[in-house]
């Protein structure tokens, strides 16, 4: 499948590559085939390994094949085309996105399926949407409420809006937080013009642990199964949940023909394991449970511009610069002025500014100013929004592409 994505130019406005001259095309940029130590980039600069993203949408794609479950990977994490395009042909069944904005900017990219998991009250979005689907997209939406029924309702077009009755559970961010609640909104959505049921939505990711993960989407199946025992959801049912940090789980409970005189996809919601992380889901994939494995495969490289006491360095690199709500960077190699390249054994970052990380230095490790760290990151979904251009460097740090973000 081939998207539309806009073209772009390098200039002197793109983070973190060097271009004081005259706008070259990415593709032109690309073509030259710059080192990422050859003075064409400037620091601090994220980058992302296509060996990892490669390895990493292959790996996805085959687990969900092998379970016989449909993959929608959620492009909030990166809302980068090129990556939905090779999620997309590695067999995806469309994306999740998080806003209306998100879905907008899928449909510009020509996405031609896409979930919208989330609740979606406003009336200018449905009504665009609205519209789209008379023209043949594909979009589902959230509902946890009869508000939100009636909200689609209004909008419906020729077409039937498409709902997703979401089961939540206390505490936790959306969804109806019980069974009764969630048949009173299929109920509703069952009744309303203009609105089609189809089928049941969660989300599990903000669990803390396995086992209450696991007791959450037992339930979802559990809701799924009264839903269709009371006759409001069609012969062809979809059940979605799954986050990066569960979906072992996602298959093991919500897998399999369980329910009778219905066809069932399940579809898996996971986004940040595209690029995976060194912190938050590297702790928390379901490789550390099951065969397999994921890559890390962003890095933020930061040069070293002050050595003031003893034991702390620091870098070049902040909060505008690198995810911090979910854990701060952990710093990987030093590449030093000589152009060696030593572990970063002992470094760590304990504090952030905007534009600076506070780097412990333990005792025999030399940094000086001018060095260069490679940082891994911790939480992809708040590293990717914060950099318009991505340079993807091969395993020898040649730039061989540039991957755009947007929203």
């Amino acid at each position: 499948m081939k998207l539309t994505i806009p073209e772009g130019r390098v200039d002197w406005r793109t983070r973190g590559i060097w271009h004081p001259g005259p706008p070259v095309s990415d593709q032109e940029f690309a073509a030259a085939r710059h080192g990422l130590f050859s003075g064409a980039f400037t620091w601090p600069l994220m980058v992302a390994r296509r060996s990892a993203l490669d390895h990493n949408i292959a790996e996805l794609a085959a687990f969900c094949t092998t379970r016989n479950l449909e993959f929608a990977p959620h492009g909030k994490t990166t809302m980068a085309p090129a990556l939905f395009e090779a999620q997309l042909n590695a067999g995806a069944w469309g994306i999740t996105v998080a806003t209306a904005g998100q879905a907008l900017a899928c449909r510009a990219f020509g996405v031609p399926r896409v979930l919208l998991a989330n609740e979606l009250l406003d009336p200018a979005a449905l009504a665009w949407i609205a519209g789209q689907l008379d023209q043949g997209w594909e979009l589902l939406l959230f509902v946890d409420s009869a508000a939100g029924v009636a909200a689609a309702s209004a909008a419906a077009g020729s077409r039937p809006v498409r709902v997703l009755a979401e089961l939540g559970y206390p505490g936790g961010r959306t969804g109806c937080r019980d069974a009764g609640e969630l048949v009173a909104v299929a109920q509703a959505a069952a009744a309303a013009p203009g609105v089609e049921l189809a089928g049941v939505a969660g989300y599990e990711g903000g669990i803390a642990t396995v086992s209450e993960a696991s007791r959450y989407l037992s339930a979802v199946r559990a809701a799924a199964s009264e839903l269709a025992d009371a006759g409001l959801l069609p012969e062809e049912v979809i059940v979605t949940a799954g986050g990066s940090a569960y979906f072992d789980l996602v298959a093991a409970e919500l897998g399999g023909a369980w329910l009778p005189g219905h066809r069932l996809r399940v579809i898996v919601r996971s986004g940040a394991y595209v690029s995976h992380d060194n912190g938050l889901y590297q702790a928390r994939t379901p490789f550390t449970r099951m065969p397999g494995a994921l890559e890390a495969a962003l890095e933020i490289w930061a040069q070293v511009t002050s050595v003031p006491e003893r034991g702390l360095a620091l870098a070049g690199m902040g909060k505008r610069e690198a995810p911090y709500d979910a854990g701060l960077p952990v710093p990987l190699r030093v590449r030093h002025g000589d152009g060696r390249v030593t572990a970063a054994a002992g470094l760590s970052v304990t504090q952030f500014n905007d534009h600076h990380a506070f780097l412990s230095v333990p005792d025999g490790t030399r940094l000086a100013p001018g060095d260069l760290i490679c940082f891994g990151i911790s939480h992809p979904c708040t590293a990717f929004d914060k950099w318009p251009v991505i340079p993807v460097i091969d395993d020898g740090y040649t730039v061989t592409g540039l991957i755009r973000t947007y929203i």
